[in-house]
């Protein structure tokens, strides 16, 4: 997507492109968030001998560049973020999409994604790059997609926009409905040393359906950060373009384990996580943020210590134990409420479930496997539930 950039910036500095996991047939390791991601930039940027840079980047492949800027603050010279939100709408919509992929496969999004991703009118005009866009997200290892959702579902820096200290321009296009001008005014708000360019007649790809203007803001901008950081020198002068939120494809760095397991280790002496921050977090993702806020802003006096309660033990005890992934819990889930005929329960696990990775088809056979043992009648009344769930939740969205 970057190819109408690379000749002009490629006279002025070095450029270095990278693609995102298992997109177009690069190697499929998954990077579980944003973070995790910008490590691998980091450490791919190590062996190339780059320690300072500028950073282009479109949509998730903008979040990578806050990210940087945000935790490796002396790396950073200057920023472009383009079509990026400092949070891409709810993390719901995003275990929503995993859930969807998991079922259906890509082919349903792979074909939504030019009216998302382009104007009408460009889209009708530019066949070629509309069958490029399909085939970008047809090709895409489904996993690493499904990684890439999680990763959009848990960013969100709306609190850290303050800390970027690098000169950022934010371009977004000026009929972008995926991230659109509201967002690009967020960050603009929040970044201190930040200035908002709106390209005429773009939507969410901007650098392919107006490569003229974003490459003429890029090169202005670049050449402008850099000359008011002259210590930089001729070889630190770099820019990176990055991939869009479907992006095309390239192979983790060297040694991905290193760059994305940097994680410090607790002390021995290390005082015992909050159980009830612990639990809000897991029963969010497991549940969905909709679900818990309903039980939450339902809960007064007389029931928020049941709450407190559940979410103290039940999530942050229970459901954060290390001896169970959550695929597993939710299977033994399943059968309890079958077990027990907690039908209104079964529907928000049947939900849960999905979100966990579970498949329908392997709901369908924890449900058989209750029948044996809890009856048919209950896993009648179950299969009634799940089903409704399941149709509901694995319908792809137009």
């Amino acid at each position: 997507m970057w190819d109408r950039q690379v000749p002009e910036l490629s006279r002025h500095w070095r450029v270095l492109r990278f693609d995102m996991p298992g997109h177009g047939g690069a190697p499929a390791h998954p990077g579980h968030s944003v973070g995790e991601l910008a490590a691998r930039v980091l450490a791919t940027l190590d062996d190339a001998g780059v320690q300072r840079f500028g950073y282009a980047g479109c949509s998730l492949g903008g979040a990578i560049g806050a990210e940087l800027a945000l935790r490796n603050p002396h790396r950073v010279a200057s920023l472009a973020l383009i079509a990026t939100s400092p949070r891409f709408g709810t993390a719901d919509e995003w275990r929503q999409r995993g859930v969807i992929i998991r079922t259906n496969g890509l082919d349903p999004i792979a074909r939504t994604s030019p009216e998302r991703w382009f104007t009408p009118g460009f889209a009708a005009a530019q066949p070629a790059i509309t069958d490029w866009a399909v085939q970008m997200v047809r090709t895409t290892d489904p996993g690493c997609y499904i990684a890439a959702c999680e990763a959009l579902a848990a960013f969100d820096i709306r609190a850290e926009l303050g800390s970027i200290g690098v000169p950022t321009l934010v371009l977004v296009g000026s009929e972008d409905q995926v991230t659109g001008q509201g967002e690009a005014r967020t960050l603009v708000a929040g970044i201190p040393d930040a200035r908002l360019a709106v390209v005429p007649g773009a939507s969410h790809l901007a650098p392919v359906e107006q490569p003229g203007a974003v490459t003429d803001l890029l090169v202005r901008h670049f050449s402008s950060a850099w000359q008011a950081a002259p210590d930089l020198g001729a070889t630190g002068q770099h820019a990176i373009a990055a991939p869009p939120v479907k992006p095309v494809l390239a192979p983790p760095p060297a040694a991905p384990a290193t760059a994305s397991t940097a994680v410090a280790q607790p002390e021995a002496t290390a005082a015992r996580p909050d159980a009830y921050a612990t639990g809000i977090k897991v029963r969010r993702e497991v549940l969905g943020d909709a679900h818990v806020d309903r039980a939450l802003a339902g809960a007064d006096e007389f029931s928020g210590d049941f709450q407190d309660l559940v979410t103290r033990f039940a999530w942050g005890e229970v459901w954060s134990r290390p001896g169970l992934d959550r695929r597993t819990r939710s299977c033994v889930t399943l059968t309890a409420l079958v077990a027990g005929g907690h039908q209104e329960e079964l529907a928000f696990h049947v939900r849960a479930a999905l979100r966990n990775g579970l498949t329908p088809a392997e709901i369908k056979e924890v449900l058989l496997q209750a029948a044996v043992y809890c009856g048919v009648p209950a896993a009648n009344t179950a299969f009634r539930v799940a089903q409704a769930v399941i149709r509901e939740e694995t319908t792809p969205q137009e």
